[in-house]
């Protein structure tokens, strides 16, 4: 580790201890998802098992509320619910990554954990240069850099970036973010025998390809990976234009299904879907572990969406990472479910109901002084309407008759109501996790997802209220801890 990085390192840990009171009296800090111990947090990094330990690393900017030179922050587990916060794995201390250790993945090879990120660098009059770099480490905690190990190839801008690497019989696979010269998002695939020396195959996807058309300006956070025997390429385009209900965010976050030929670097794929239909979701990351289980984490927020806003700033931090979802392939369509062991941090059933009939009164449920709970319900036959209330800041309603699924909430900038929604044919199923500022909905199996951040008013009364037409057939509430 040269002078330079340890000297970053060491601000970066005087920054976090220096401010460590006032980030932990926020009343919105969370309680049961990953957090920056200070300033700015944004994409999930290096998701990985390795020799059984669970490691997810985020992009970092310890040193205001704002974005910057990235750090990698670290965050390891053993069962995906109990976080230890590791030391800093990255810092933008060399010249190939000066202005930013950006966003990237990790693999395991020949025992070796390595990380492949990319080193985002500006020169005085602001013009960038990019380079994918990587770094080793023997213990899963220390990191040894190699430098660049691929310059920008030809037909892209420097918005080349967030390489996610994968193996594919015995050659190594890489996709990066891209912006071609004419100034469209791409996804580019690149191909190795050994991580070191690699070959630009070309752009497998993007704007004005397999009959996409105009389809944003650049495309950040690729990943591919196979599903139940379907290619499936996640990536996050930026410029697209609102469309009806979707696209209602700044930038998105999507997926694509179809075949990738590995041989002639061809993607044959079908139409881009949203992965989560809330106000905060982007650039998530997936990995494969050890139960052959293909898992994601996406970052709780969206660049450039009133993140200078947010309430969490007077406390100096900014930003949290979603819940693990495994990602399930059913019916040509891609399902996100909360990882099993999510049931770790249930504290104690709040309440149990059968047989509850909805109606326009509505049923109060207490879940007494907690913030953060679980709360999980099936219909007994197609309901018509329903509505869940809670803090005066949030609202879920389903309409039948329209088919559709909508999440309000109070916006933290206005105070006025919000709504982002979905077509839904059928409600069947409902989970839902509150975290003192966050919510995360899941319906029918993860079918749909909404993910938000809210800021309820401390005074609010503890009680979720039901309503609508239709009978709940068994709902369970538990209060959840960190």
């Amino acid at each position: 580790m040269t002078e330079r990085e340890q000297e970053l390192i060491r601000l970066a840990e005087e920054e976090v201890e220096k401010n460590k009171e006032v980030v932990e009296s926020d009343p919105y800090r969370l309680r049961y998802h990953l957090m920056p111990p200070v300033g700015l947090l944004n994409d999930p990094n290096g998701f990985i098992q390795w020799n059984g330990t669970y490691h997810l690393f985020y992009q970092w900017m310890p040193f205001k509320t704002g974005h910057g030179a990235k750090f990698w922050g670290h965050y390891s587990s053993e069962d995906l619910v109990n976080w230890k916060h590791e030391p800093i794995a990255l810092a933008p201390s060399e010249w190939f990554e000066k202005n930013g250790c950006y966003s990237g993945s990790a693999v395991e090879h020949d025992g070796k954990m390595i990380l492949f990120y990319t080193g985002n660098v500006k020169d005085a009059d602001g013009n960038r240069e990019t380079y994918q770099c990587m770094a080793v480490s023997e213990d899963g905690v220390t990191f040894d850099k190699k430098g660049p190990v691929v310059e920008l190839p030809e037909g892209y801008t420097a918005h080349f970036r967030d390489p996610k690497v994968w193996k594919k019989g015995s050659d190594w696979y890489m996709v990066v973010g891209a912006q071609s010269e004419d100034l469209t998002g791409k996804v580019a695939l690149l191909k190795s025998a050994d991580l070191v020396k690699w070959e630009h195959l070309g752009a497998i996807a993007g704007s004005g390809m397999n009959g996409l058309g105009d389809f944003g300006y650049m495309w950040e956070c690729p990943d591919l990976f196979e599903l139940d025997g379907v290619d499936v390429l996640i990536a996050s385009p930026q410029g697209l234009e609102a469309d009806g209900m979707k696209y209602q965010n700044v930038y998105q976050a999507g997926y694509f299904f179809g075949k990738l030929d590995y041989e002639n670097a061809i993607f044959e794929h079908g139409d881009f879907v949203e992965l989560d239909r809330g106000f905060e979701f982007y650039a998530p990351q997936t990995t494969l572990d050890e139960k052959g289980r293909r898992l994601m984490v996406g970052w709780m927020g969206v660049p450039e969406q009133d993140e200078d806003k947010h309430p969490t700033i007077k406390h100096r931090w900014i930003h949290a990472l979603t819940l693990p979802r495994e990602m399930k392939w059913a019916d040509g369509k891609l399902l996100q479910v909360p990882v099993e062991e999510l049931a770790l941090i249930r504290k104690d059933q709040l309440i149990e109901k059968s047989d509850l009939q909805l109606s326009d009164v509505g049923v109060g449920l207490d879940v007494g002084k907690s913030k953060s709970f679980e709360l999980s319900l099936s219909f007994e036959k197609n309901v018509v309407s329903f509505e869940l209330d809670w803090s005066d800041t949030v609202q879920l309603t389903f309409d039948a008759s329209e088919s559709v699924f909508s999440l309000h909430r109070k916006s933290f900038v206005t105070g006025e109501w919000e709504s982002r929604s979905c077509r839904l044919q059928v409600l069947a199923e409902l989970r839902v996790y509150v975290d003192s500022s966050s919510i995360e909905v899941f319906l029918n199996g993860g079918e749909e997802v909404f993910t938000a951040r809210m800021f309820p008013d401390e005074s609010v009364s503890g009680v979720v209220t039901l309503s609508g037409d239709g009978t709940v057939g068994e709902l369970g509430v538990w209060e959840l801890e960190g």
